[in-house]
């Protein structure tokens, strides 16, 4: 595609980023355009009845957000697993746009009905635009998507904020934390660059040990650099993956577990302008899926353990009917039988049978988002229920999922928060 359809393709499937005089596009600006219909969407009531259909409660019906330095009243992480009660959901938002956030969401929500209350925001996280909880449940971390990118340790017993360490590249998009729970991985879109940080016993974080930004193969035309979308551990375990959409590259990495040092095993490179955003793993560890925000695809890629080292295949449709479309994410059941796909442009949800143990995904259909551009979704650890960010309309919409046929009916109407872009439920 030329330079031109490609710049406007960026303008919406990276929102946020406004033109600058070299010809990217700053995050700042962007959004403060979205602000105005995310704003509107925040001031409309989602009430519900409490019954079994899962009416959604309102954002005003959230307590204030607490004074900063102050708690606010959320359920414990601990007190909620393993139970038939609320659950706890932390929502991202861009703090800097016109109608955003004051800081990380707290609400919960019923595991049966779906049905999402609030209960006020962590303040003191500037642009928490992706969040990743550690595998004890007690610390969240935020990815601070500013010019000078950060990552933010937050504890959940009492929602303190830990402190935040810089990555040393700009806009920080994503971030997850290893499975050892020793590092945290941050993917810093500006840049394209990946920074580790080392966790501590408390869940604070120490200053970075490495970081990397790719340079080869060279960004494609129209990309004025790389620019690292994700960061995420493989299921070996010994392996981490970055997804550059500027390189059309996926890379993997060795990641020494006691050092927190990096080196590069493998590259996986799409077709020229796929524009590759986020992989998710099939639990079997062998093969995962690879959304292609710029040309509107969807891959099936193998993975292998040993080496590392990622096949991609074949472009797939997202079943999406608008054109332009952009595929944000991709969700798999815990059970790996059904897969899950955010389309803005579209406003859908595609879902895929997941066959052959991985190798193979077979479009089901779409589905209405019920909200406008769902820029990240994630299963409840059950896979009972589906939340979908909306960042347009400054949604949350939540699906039931289907165990039987993997069918998504909504949870009663979208919960309201300001610029939503991400949903993260425990």
């Amino acid at each position: 595609m030329g330079s031109g359809t490609e710049a406007a393709r960026r303008g919406l499937s990276r929102p946020g980023r406004s033109r600058e005089p070299g010809g990217g596009w700053s995050r700042r600006r962007f959004v403060a355009l979205l602000g105005g219909a995310a704003a509107a969407s925040a001031l409309t009531g989602c009430g519900g009845d409490g019954d079994g259909d899962g009416g959604q409660a309102s954002a005003q019906d959230s307590p204030q957000a607490a004074p900063p330095g102050q708690p606010s009243a959320s359920p414990a992480p601990e007190a909620s697993r393993g139970s038939a009660g609320p659950r706890p959901l932390y929502l991202g938002t861009y703090t800097s746009a016109e109608g955003g956030g004051r800081g990380i969401g707290v609400a919960s929500y019923d595991p049966l009905s779906g049905r999402i209350t609030g209960r006020g925001t962590i303040t003191g996280v500037a642009d928490p635009s992706y969040l990743a909880v550690h595998p004890d449940g007690a610390t969240l971390y935020a990815a601070d998507e500013r010019e000078r990118g950060a990552v933010t340790a937050v504890r959940l017993s009492d929602e303190k904020v830990l402190g935040s360490r810089p990555t040393g590249g700009a806009h920080t998009c994503h971030v997850s934390v290893h499975p050892g729970g020793r590092w945290l991985l941050s993917a810093d879109y500006g840049s394209g660059s990946v920074s580790v940080h080392p966790i501590d016993a408390s869940g604070a974080l120490g200053e970075r040990t490495d970081r990397v930004t790719h340079r080869r193969p060279a960004p494609r035309s129209g990309q004025q650099g790389p620019h690292a979308h994700q960061f995420v551990t493989a299921p070996d375990g010994g392996h981490v993956l970055a997804v550059d959409f500027g390189t059309d590259t996926v890379y993997s990495y060795r990641l020494d577990e006691r050092a927190g040092t990096l080196t590069e095993v493998a590259q996986a490179h799409t077709r020229a302008g796929a524009g590759p955003r986020h992989l998710t793993f099939h639990p079997g560890g062998r093969y995962a899926y690879l959304a292609d925000e710029a040309d509107d695809t969807v891959s099936v890629c193998a993975y292998e353990p040993s080496s590392g080292r990622l096949t991609i295949g074949r472009p797939r449709s997202t079943g999406a009917k608008a054109d332009p479309n952009y595929p944000a994410q991709l969700a798999v059941t815990p059970d790996g039988r059904y897969a899950f796909l955010a389309n803005r442009g579209d406003n859908t949800l595609a879902r895929y049978a997941v066959e052959a143990d991985g190798a193979r995904l077979r479009l089901l259909g779409t589905v209405p988002v019920k909200g406008d551009f769902p820029r990240q979704i994630a299963l409840s650890p059950d896979g009972g229920l589906l939340f979908a960010a909306n960042q347009r309309s400054g949604t949350v919409s939540v699906f039931r999922v289907d165990g039987a046929d993997g069918a998504l009916r909504p949870a009663g109407e979208p919960f309201a928060s300001p610029v939503a872009v991400c949903a993260l439920p425990l």
